[in-house]
């Protein structure tokens, strides 16, 4: 992708550096210029741009400056240590104690994002479900006809036309630059996947939603957070002025119920019909093999049922959030029978999560991209209410990331399918081998379970397809849809679709795989 194609908005404006440093308290040294963009990284500089160089694990940005310079950049934001480095007094500077503190409102200046009617904006956080629920909100958006973005950790989107995802959540200057596209191209609705991570890194600041929305709390991120009190804490800052209008929060796990309780802005809740009280409910009324008839109820009695392509519980718990978020932007519940009994219902593909890559005959098989227990129970729950045959599970996770959920994911694979086949994921810069142990653990713990050990991911999904025949099931859970594996810092091209499609075609299941 060229940088004319870069998700930036297509009309710029001039900036001079002095209004941006009268504006937002910085220290200006150099001449005076002006600046039509910003960019975090050298490589994604374009003519114009302002480039903040910030310390980063090994070296600071300070050093890129000559790079940055070459693609085009105009001045540059560090911090003092970026401009000892520097040391040029010919090079327009602004200066800031804590840059990523201010990159929300710098961008919102640059950008524009403040100044003008902008699209309605729905943030979503939580541990699982995140992903598919912000799928399913610019689904349904487009279902009531409406123009649409999409930013989420498998894709970003503007009107249709799909951009490059790195981040669960991008950086401030790349979501400001995101709904400033948004609204070039008359988009109406912009659905968010918002992490704990980008609320605490400020990648948020100065954007607020108008509807945001929590699905449920459950032990990840411990590398980060260390507790679930902390890891809560970390996402509750989206749910006030700051950062949103009004919320509607999932109350299926209690870490909703503990969120409620904070809250200043407007909310409801929403929780599974028949358990916690809450002012709304959700209930499957029929599920077939492709997709979930629900329906969605206040406690005053009003309702819609409406239809989506999903299968389990979990799946139809994100889509009556992401319903309920649209009817609190003010849809009116009348406008989603487009999209109920006798239609082709919400017109959703959510990839990588519980994706069917096998074909009509021989056995099922899936891709997720679930890398915590409570997404293992939730999938593999869902996927033993409808296997008449046995389960497989083949599961690997990431490296560097919190350790102590591993054991608690390998029980619960345990507990759930019938055999679990340990392989490697993302192990980033950790050793695999040590990965592996921790799901191994686990999954061991378990009395009579039939556990192995396949490192390589290819030979793993190979040994799955082995093992089953018709009526069986296999879950190949972490990858999802991602196209690459983190090896050593290094992005090795893999897909685990494509391996398990293989897999399938050579043990004989045909092409329809």
């Amino acid at each position: 992708m060229g940088s004319s194609d870069a998700l930036r908005p297509r009309s710029t404006r001039p900036v001079a550096l002095t209004s941006l440093a009268a504006t937002l308290g910085l220290t200006h040294y150099g001449p005076d210029t002006s600046v039509t963009g910003v960019a975090m990284g050298s490589k994604a500089v374009q003519p114009g741009d302002l480039f903040v160089a910030l310390r980063g694990v090994n070296r600071h940005g300070s050093e890129f400056w000559g790079d940055a310079v070459a693609a085009g950049a105009s001045a540059v934001l560090t911090d003092p240590e970026g401009w000892d480095a520097l040391g040029d007094p010919s090079t327009p500077v602004l200066v800031a104690p804590d840059p990523r503190s201010l990159l929300g409102a710098l961008s919102a200046e640059i950008y524009g994002t403040d100044e003008t009617a902008m699209p309605t904006l729905f943030g979503v956080t939580g541990t699982n479900g995140k992903t598919s629920t912000a799928f399913l909100l610019e689904a349904l958006l487009r279902g009531l006809g409406a123009r649409t973005s999409l930013s989420t950790t498998a894709q970003r989107q503007v009107n249709g036309v799909t951009f490059p995802s790195t981040l669960t959540t991008p950086e401030a200057p790349d979501t400001h630059a995101m709904i400033a596209r948004s609204a070039e191209e008359g988009v109406t609705g912009i659905a968010i996947e918002i992490s704990a991570q980008a609320l605490s890194k400020n990648r948020m600041d100065r954007v607020i939603c108008d509807v945001a929305g929590f699905t449920n709390l459950s032990h990840d991120h411990f590398e980060d957070f260390g507790t679930m009190e902390n890891y809560l804490a970390a996402k509750a800052p989206l749910f006030t002025t700051a950062h949103a209008k009004r919320a509607v929060i999932c109350v299926d796990s209690p870490w909703g119920e503990t969120l409620t309780q904070t809250l200043e802005i407007p909310y409801v809740t929403l929780g599974r019909h028949g358990a916690a009280q809450s002012d709304w409910t959700y209930r499957v009324l029929d599920s077939t093999a492709d997709s979930s008839t629900f329906e969605l109820a206040s406690a005053d009695g009003r309702s819609i049922t409406l239809v989506a392509p999903l299968r389990g519980t979990h799946m139809v718990s994100n889509a009556a959030l992401a319903a309920l978020m649209v009817h609190e932007s003010g849809v009116s519940l009348e406008a989603f029978a487009v999209m109920g009994p006798g239609t082709a219902g919400i017109p959703v593909f959510i990839p990588g999560r519980m994706e069917k890559v096998s074909g009509d005959s021989g056995p099922q098989v899936f891709v997720d991209a679930g890398r915590s227990a409570d997404a293992y129970l939730q999938t593999l729950t869902s996927l033993r209410s409808e296997t008449l045959g046995r389960v497989i599970m083949v599961c690997g996770t990431s490296g560097n990331r919190d350790a102590t959920k591993r054991p608690i994911m390998g029980r619960v694979a345990a507990e759930c399918a019938d055999v679990v086949i340990v392989t490697d994921d993302d192990p980033r810069r950790e050793d695999p081998a040590i990965i592996r142990q921790g799901l191994l653990e686990g999954a061991r713990s378990v009395e009579g379970a039939l556990v192995h050990e396949v490192p390589n991911p290819t030979d793993a999904i190979r040994m799955a397809v082995g093992l089953v025949g018709e009526g069986d099931t296999i879950l190949w859970s972490g990858p999802g849809s991602q196209d690459y594996r983190d090896i050593g810092g290094v992005k090795v091209p893999y897909s685990a679709r494509a391996e398990a499609r293989e897999a399938l075609r050579d043990a004989g299941w045909g092409e329809n795989s």
